[in-house]
């Protein structure tokens, strides 16, 4: 799909001094190849895209660089992770008893717990689409990829809590 008018065309993510793996990596490929599939990214009172987003955190803040396909920057929003603390700690829990109930092999304890982390991912797009809402729209597909880029590193073992 190309990008259109209110669309991401390219993302790029920096997880400065958090623990990367192959996992991670991966998790996110994925998530960056969905979302440039389809996407919903609109600046509030901007020029229209398509945009090129650089995500980064560093410590306890998020960070989104938004610019031109040229590579001008259109506009840089910073935000604190600590509305995302409570969603984060659970979220992270959850994957970690996931990975437990996946290496014991029941299935039915494994849908279960996916379940909740499902309902916890969804949490934390939505609170990431309010937190962004004066300034960038998206529709909660768009906001769920952009929360897998936020959480992956964190979801596996990293110091975010100690940073939040």
């Amino acid at each position: 799909m190309g990008a259109g008018r209110n669309q991401l065309c390219d993302v790029q993510v920096d997880h400065e001094g958090n623990w990367t793996s192959s996992m991670v990596e991966r998790e996110q490929s994925v998530a960056i190849a969905d979302l440039l599939e389809e996407n919903h990214f609109e600046l509030v009172g901007r020029e229209n895209g398509p945009y090129r987003l650089k995500l980064s955190t560093r410590g306890a803040k998020l960070s989104l660089r938004i610019e031109t396909t040229d590579g001008d920057l259109i506009v840089s929003h910073i935000m604190s992770f600590s509305p995302f603390k409570r969603v984060i700690q659970d979220y992270i829990r959850i994957c970690e008893a996931h990975f437990r109930a996946a290496a014991s092999a029941d299935p039915y304890r494994t849908e279960a717990i996916d379940m909740g982390r499902r309902a916890l991912h969804n949490a934390g797009s939505e609170l990431l689409r309010e937190r962004l809402s004066s300034r960038v729209k998206t529709d909660l597909d768009t906001a769920r990829r952009l929360f897998t880029l936020i959480i992956a590193p964190y979801a596996v073992g990293s110091n975010l809590m100690d940073a939040v």
